[in-house]
């Protein structure tokens, strides 16, 4: 089994968390994974070349931070505060957070106010972290009635597959998934990109329940209800990362 150590390169005032890997391999490689920075280094090196590629990753590190979202969106949390707003769509929502002394992490929307009721013994990494996943949560329970019906207008024009269920869920390994059962997920962070683009989500999705593949059919069943979907998948590779809550 490879060996790794856990440290963190320094940014502009954020800690990006990098994981180190040891193990039987001829190069180093570099890349960014879900929850760390990963460095990958064959067994056998001298200490000062161990120094050398881990002052290497630290540069190389920094540039991707200063240069491109991805690497922030990823790693450096949005901290939240009484009296923020953030807007879905076309609705403002304004922030009210209290700290208890509760168990867990509660909150619930009253008009446009989403108030979240915060348990002041959890660390504030976790809590910051959850406060993500409480707006997903509220938003997406909000915006879900909504996304439904768009789905099965969709499928009742280009594709007449039956619908099992929709969900929108917290995910950031992809927009959406579904089943061969009829059932659609689509990712929370979806309501942060313009109409066509969610359109493009869905309609990539519903194509799925007919080839659940990425054949030469498939993208013809999505072009033909969406003949400029190479656009909107530009569009999510360039904008994807800003899209979050």
């Amino acid at each position: 089994m490879a060996k790794h150590l856990d440290t963190e390169i320094k940014v502009d005032q954020a800690k990006i968390p990098l994981r180190v890997y040891i193990e039987p391999r001829r190069n180093v490689r570099i890349a960014v994974g879900k929850k760390h920075v990963i460095l990958r280094m064959p067994r056998g090196l001298k200490s000062k070349e161990v120094d050398d590629y881990l002052d290497w990753a630290e540069k190389w590190v920094t540039k991707q931070f200063r240069t491109t979202d991805t690497l922030k969106n990823r790693f450096v949390l949005k901290e939240y505060k009484t009296g923020d707003t953030i807007t879905v769509q076309d609705v403002t929502y304004e922030l009210s957070i209290s700290e208890e002394d509760r168990k867990s992490h509660a909150g619930k929307i009253i008009g446009n106010r989403i108030i979240l009721q915060l348990s002041k013994n959890d660390k504030e990494l976790n809590t910051q972290r959850a406060i993500k996943r409480l707006l997903s949560r509220l938003i997406s329970h909000s915006f879900l009635p909504e996304i439904t019906a768009r789905v099965h207008e969709l499928n009742n024009q280009f594709f007449k597959k039956e619908i099992k269920s929709v969900k929108l869920k917290y995910n950031t390994s992809n927009w959406g998934s579904c089943s061969s059962k009829g059932n659609v997920n689509l990712s929370s962070r979806l309501l942060f990109a313009p109409k066509d683009i969610i359109d493009y989500v869905i309609i990539h999705e519903l194509a799925h329940l007919i080839e659940l593949n990425h054949s030469a059919r498939f993208w013809s069943l999505v072009r033909n209800a969406m003949p400029n979907y190479k656009q909107k998948e530009k569009w999510l590779k360039v904008n994807g990362s800003s899209c979050d809550f």
